[in-house]
């Protein structure tokens, strides 16, 4: 038996299924992928999506946009770098678990403070490695994001019948708002600015404009850019109402990234979404916040087959004609063609040509589909946070 083995579910009446390894990545369609157990020794069910970025794989699997999500990774080798406390978009992880072909179990990095897999028993996120992430891959491709379950079992003992049921009761991420989950309890101020090679973190001491962010699960890269530019920054928490953001007198609110179906977590955030619009203040969508922004202005959001999750995706500007590669992650999108009056498409993916960006004319109110902080990634977008800034201290002046 290969360590990619690919099984078939046992009929009913087979009630244990013993493997030879300690994992299994359950689909439920029946799919069994064996593979070997690393990170915590639990079961874990949700979406399975691939991810391809090539770097960044601590960043990825402390997104809080990964909520509900199994992260199958397509570059073969992770944890080459092993693990510290300062690659991190959030203090907990909230994916659900990993699934890659090769695990490092000897890291080499100057800053590496411990192996990925005792990361992820730090955080109870199971892995599976040694399973063909290829094959993996063109399913998801060909069928969509499947529902499954990875299992991690020293025993090397699996009620496959029973774990395909769990994956089958998964009830999707369609019609389920995680945002609230992910988000801060209550408000908090930021001032960490972006990490400089050999110095780490520094911190924001002369700000010079005042943003709001709305925290639907942000990443903390996008705060220390925020502060890089010169913001004194408020974080809220994601159900704050438009008075909530407005009595901080804020010359900018960025609606941020977060994980779930945008039409849910709209139900209490396009109202505030609407009243921030509606004071005229600079606007700033990133992600789901760009598929709320839509929401708000009148255009309808659905479900992708595949999602888009990878560092290498390549971004059209329609305005400008340049190119963009950047960071993705994200398993809805904005539909252009519900866009009302008023409203612009700014970018374009070009691996499928769906929306990636929108403004409205004469305002200072865009959004982005995409991750222009980065956090595995180029950076070739950070010039949105100038923009935003720009917009935002003509306010302040």
């Amino acid at each position: 038996m290969s360590g990619d083995t690919t099984k078939n579910a046992p009929n009913a009446g087979a009630a244990m299924f013993a493997a030879r390894k300690t994992a299994v990545l359950v689909l439920a369609d029946g799919t069994v992928f064996e593979g070997t157990g690393f990170g915590a020794e639990t079961r874990a069910v949700g979406e399975v999506c691939f991810n391809t970025a090539m770097t960044g794989y601590q960043e990825i699997l402390s997104d809080p946009s990964y909520a509900g999500q199994i992260v199958a990774f397509t570059f073969p080798h992770i944890g080459i770098v092993g693990a510290n406390e300062e690659d991190i978009e959030a203090t907990t992880p909230a994916v659900r678990a990993a699934v890659v072909r090769a695990d490092a179990q000897d890291p080499s990095n100057y800053r590496s403070l411990m192996t990925i897999d005792r990361w992820l028993k730090r955080h109870n996120v199971p892995g599976i490695s040694g399973i063909d992430t290829r094959r993996l891959t063109s399913r998801i491709r060909e069928l969509g994001m499947p529902h499954g379950i990875v299992a991690h079992s020293a025993s090397g003992q699996f009620d496959i019948a029973a774990l395909i049921q769990e994956a089958k009761a998964f009830p999707g991420l369609e019609g389920l708002d995680l945002a609230k989950d992910q988000s801060c309890r209550q408000s908090y101020n930021w001032d960490e600015t972006p990490w400089v090679w050999n110095a780490g973190y520094g911190k924001q001491t002369n700000p010079t404009w005042r943003a709001v962010v709305v925290d639907f699960g942000v990443k903390r890269n996008i705060l220390r850019l925020l502060a890089g530019s010169g913001a004194e920054i408020t974080v809220v928490p994601a159900t704050s109402t438009a008075e909530d953001i407005l009595r901080h007198k804020p010359h900018g609110v960025l609606f941020s990234n977060g994980p779930g179906d945008p039409a849910a977590t709209g139900a209490y955030a396009i109202p505030a979404i609407q009243g921030v619009i509606a004071a005229n203040v600079p606007a700033f969508g990133i992600c789901l916040g760009h598929q709320m922004m839509g929401l708000a202005l009148g255009a309808t959001t659905k479900k992708m087959a595949q999602g888009h999750h990878g560092a290498n995706h390549p971004v059209k500007d329609l305005e400008t004609g340049k190119v963009e590669i950047v960071s993705m992650n994200h398993g809805f999108t904005v539909d252009r063609d519900t866009f009302p009056s008023g409203v612009v498409e700014t970018h374009v993916s070009l691996f499928d040509g769906t929306n990636c960006g929108l403004r409205v004319e004469g305002r200072d109110i865009f959004s982005v589909q995409y991750h222009p902080e980065a956090s595995p990634g180029p950076m070739d977008s950070h010039y949105l946070f100038e923009r935003f800034a720009t917009a935002a201290k003509t306010r302040a002046a």
